[in-house]
C-alpha cells in the first residue's frame, strides 16, 4: 500500500465504497478517508486496491481528499433525487 492509492472497502459497514490511503501506520494498518468513508484506521486485508492513485500528501485533510476525488472524477452523483412518476 502507498499514500494516495484508491481502494474499495470490502468489509464492514462501508463495504463497497471508495476511499484513499492517507497514512501508513504499519504493515497491517492504514488510515483511509473518502466521500462515503469516515477517516479511520483500516486493516489492509479489508481493502481492494484499484489501479488509480491520487496525488495527495501524507496525512491529507478530509477537504483535500474530497477535492482530489472530485478532480479525478471518482465521486458519484448524489442520490436522493428521484424522478417524478408519470401519470
Amino acid at each position: 500500500m502507498e499514500i494516495g492509492r484508491v481502494c474499495v472497502k470490502i468489509a464492514g459497514r462501508e463495504a463497497g465504497n471508495k476511499c484513499v490511503v492517507v497514512e501508513l501506520l504499519d504493515d497491517t494498518y492504514v488510515v483511509v478517508c473518502g466521500p462515503k468513508v469516515r477517516r479511520r484506521r483500516c486493516n489492509i486485508n479489508h481493502l481492494e486496491p484499484l489501479d488509480r492513485k491520487l496525488d495527495i500528501p501524507q496525512g491529507a485533510s478530509e477537504e483535500e481528499v474530497l477535492r482530489a476525488f472530485e478532480a479525478a472524477g471518482l465521486t458519484e452523483p448524489k442520490s436522493g433525487a428521484r424522478p417524478k412518476p408519470s401519470g
